[in-house]
């Protein structure tokens, strides 16, 4: 059975998944992740947009230093990923992985959606989800 990466980060999978944010009781403020500790009193729980559009992005091409726990062996070959900006429209911009078949394809304001990956494996072997924005395929004319 998968588990996400960290509580109160976002819940479903795949398609259906959405992200937790908070909102500030005191002025509305979104934010995302939602807080933790002490701070959470001040915010409530609310789900954010599953579509958006992309912001700005790059690909992380060289394993992150210590303490990334990601896929793979921390001595063996690492697979590059994208990594982004997504915009909700009305609501806030997150920092996401990216999932894309090319990298080359990936456009600023081109549509994206919410998903899950698996992320690592945990200690049983089972895998732990993070969440992505894919690409929306757009209709062809």
């Amino acid at each position: 059975m998968s588990r996400p990466v960290a509580d109160n980060l976002f819940r479903g999978e795949g398609r259906s998944a959405r992200l937790l944010g908070g909102r500030n009781k005191a002025d509305g403020r979104l934010v995302f992740p939602f807080p933790h500790g002490a701070d959470a009193d001040n915010f409530d729980l609310v789900e954010l947009a599953c579509e958006g559009t992309l912001w700005s992005w790059t690909v992380q091409r060289f394993r992150p230093k210590t303490p990334y726990n990601g896929r793979g062996d921390p001595d063996g070959p690492f697979t590059p990923y994208g990594v982004g900006y997504i915009e909700l429209p009305g609501e806030i911009i997150v920092e996401s992985r990216i999932v894309a078949d090319d990298w080359d394809a990936l456009r600023i304001g081109q549509p994206m959606a919410l998903t899950t990956e698996a992320y690592r494996e945990d200690e049983t072997g089972e895998p732990v989800l993070t969440y992505a924005f894919t690409p929306i395929a757009e209709p062809r004319a």
